[in-house]
């Protein structure tokens, strides 16, 4: 949209812009540059104009759109990102397009949908113009037994990309949820498909769902969630910086892809659940009970290694663990 490329020009210059450098550089009218700057003000963009300098922007809202995030990116990054006002899931709509052939690579972002998709079949509550939510098409050219090394390098990049975008930090609790003050602010649903003959993964989508500017939460949530603004005395957050380091920290992980230290030292950096009591689900007792035990490690496989009540000693690739004193488990 022109409007989105007018905002682009504007946002990076540090000061005025003429409207006949934007016509000329973006190859439209002049009264096409006033029409993309008079729908930015409609939309919450202060932009001065001066008859002799030009437009300059002097404050921006928190908008998610295609223009508001490519502002933090370069022009080459911005030809695979698709930005929606509503979707029904990014994941589905992310799936439909690597059907169709979409690269490695491929972003979309949502301000809200109507069927996030969260762990194990749950909805994943998304708001309009809250949160962030973003799918990112991913081949990675390796086998079905790295998905957990992925979804845990996923929690280290999203960790990193709040760092980077505000200046906060973050934990992750075992397998991939991110927290602030020891609630969940992000969760994160990988997707895969397999190719029959090689077992290696064909594409992967990997839905990233992070709460940032939420004021409240349902009761039944408000012991489990929060957002970066609660957890930051209310303060609301651009969120379209957030999604542009987002996509960075997705891409340079799709570069160090399989193999990066720097993940697996980061993730145990981050790490809230070894040391901790824990519950483990779907590891059963007779009584139909999960296992409790502790956890005492991350391995180099990003599985959790537990000593379990009765002695034994095991490694946990997958399902849920419960942290004592995190989510009301005491």
């Amino acid at each position: 949209m022109l409007k989105d490329d007018v905002l682009k020009l504007i946002s990076k210059e540090d000061g005025y812009i003429s409207g006949e450098a934007i016509s000329h550089k973006l190859g439209v009218s002049r009264a096409a540059v006033n029409t993309a700057v008079k729908a930015l003000r409609e939309d919450g963009y202060e932009i001065e104009s001066s008859t002799n300098k030009g437009y300059l922007l002097t404050n921006s809202p928190d908008i998610l759109s295609k223009g508001s995030v490519s502002v933090y990116l370069p022009d080459s990054r911005c030809e695979d990102l698709l930005v929606f006002d509503s979707v029904d899931s990014t994941n589905t709509v992310l799936k439909d397009l690597a059907s169709k052939g979409a690269k490695s690579g491929t972003v979309v972002i949502a301000d809200h949908q109507t069927g996030g998709k969260g762990r194990r079949g749950r909805s994943f509550a998304s708001p309009s113009g809250e949160g962030i939510y973003m799918s990112y098409l991913f081949k990675p050219e390796s086998g079905f037994d790295k998905i957990s090394d992925l979804t845990s390098w996923t929690a280290v990049a999203v960790s990193d990309a709040i760092r980077n975008a505000y200046g906060l930090d973050s934990q992750i609790k075992w397998v991939n949820d991110l927290l602030m003050n020891r609630k969940k602010i992000c969760g994160i649903l990988t997707e895969v498909t397999v190719e029959g003959e090689s077992g290696f993964i064909d594409t992967c989508i990997i839905g990233i769902g992070v709460n940032v500017n939420e004021a409240s939460f349902p009761s039944e949530l408000s012991e489990i969630a929060t957002s970066i603004s609660i957890e930051n005395g209310g303060t609301k957050f651009i969120r379209a910086k957030l999604a542009s380091e987002m996509i960075k920290s997705m891409d340079k992980l799709a570069s160090n892809w399989p193999s990066g230290p720097y993940y697996l030292e980061r993730y145990r950096e981050l790490n809230i659940t070894t040391g901790s009591r824990i519950t483990a689900f779907p590891q059963m007792t007779e009584n139909g009970q999960g296992r409790t035990g502790e956890a005492i490690a991350i391995n180099e496989d990003f599985s959790l290694k537990v000593k379990f009540d009765d002695g034994s000693v095991e490694n946990l690739r997958s399902g849920e663990v419960s942290v004592r004193g995190l989510y009301g488990y005491t």
